[in-house]
């Protein structure tokens, strides 16, 4: 059975030329387990002279979970978290009630061209998390379990699979797979969870005998597994879990309730939220407030 539905998903600019593929939310498809949000980058060529930095910004009631392929990145937070975000390890942030950070070219990087590639999600948090205390986890990748699984190296980023299980302490049912071939080859994906999706980050994949185009999220029928087969070399994320329930999503937040939206949004332009030391800058509000609307789910 192949995919119940391709995302092709859509550009977006973050700011001074830097785009991003945005896979989830989608207008078909607004959440996959408990992943909401899907951005993937590059590989794109830093330059010096390029200034892709991202100022200080707050969330509330979800978890960032930043994964690279290739280059580094620069974390800091409002917990005093200074973490280099290197590829292979996982930074998972779980933002609860309210954290504000922001992140920025490591300055051994600052004067030289570089690649940076890779993933950045958002995990809603289920009820009894959203307001729980924020806090910021980094599994470096030699902590990352790594199996071969018949034709695949398989790397449990998040939740367990085959007999593995991650290090990152997830708030409810959640998996992240980092699936490569090095050459031709079957992976036999069993149903690890009710909602799954494959995004193809390199080579020519295919989900039960039909082509995944480059850059589309597969999500799979509902309660089932795939047969995962490479035609070459290739690489691909498996993402899913439970679904915690319907989500507002506006900006930099995640809420079950809208209120709480508009509650955060009025914390931030007020100044309420803690800053993150060191910095002096911060991006605000959008001009375009929310309105509230039905959840996604």
């Amino acid at each position: 059975m192949a995919a119940a539905l391709s995302l092709a998903g859509h550009a977006k600019d973050l700011g001074g030329g830097f785009t991003v593929r945005r896979l989830l939310p989608h207008a078909r498809r607004r959440s996959v387990g408990p992943f909401v949000f899907f951005d993937h980058f590059g590989p794109v060529t830093e330059r010096p002279q390029d200034m892709h930095d991202v100022r200080p910004h707050p969330h509330i009631g979800l978890a960032t979970v930043t994964y690279l392929f290739e280059g580094a990145m620069h974390h800091r937070d409002s917990l005093g978290t200074v973490q280099r975000i290197a590829p292979g390890a996982v930074n998972w942030m779980s933002a609860g009630r309210g954290i504000v950070h922001s992140e920025r070219k490591p300055e051994d990087l600052r004067a030289v061209s570089h690649v940076n590639h890779g993933l950045q999600l958002w995990v809603a948090l289920p009820d009894h998390a959203e307001e729980s205390e924020p806090s910021f986890t980094h599994v470096p990748a030699d902590a990352i379990p790594e199996l071969a699984v018949q034709d695949a190296r398989v790397r449990v980023l998040a939740g367990s699979a085959w007999d593995a299980r991650s290090p990152v302490p997830v708030a409810s049912p959640t998996v992240y797979l980092d699936i490569a071939f090095a050459g031709e080859g079957l992976l036999h994906l069993p149903a690890l969870a009710s909602e799954l999706a494959v995004y193809p980050i390199e080579g020519a994949l295919a989900l039960d005998g039909e082509p995944v185009p480059p850059g589309e999220l597969q999500v799979l029928p509902t309660g089932s597994g795939a047969l995962l087969q490479a035609r070459g070399p290739a690489r691909c994320v498996l993402v899913g879990g439970e679904s915690v329930g319907p989500r507002h999503i506006w900006w930099n937040f995640v809420s079950s309730r809208k209120e709480r939206i508009l509650q955060a949004s009025a914390d931030w332009e007020a100044g309420r939220f803690p800053q993150v030391p060191g910095e002096t800058e911060f991006i605000p509000l959008p001009p375009t407030r929310f309105t509230p609307a039905e959840p996604m789910s």
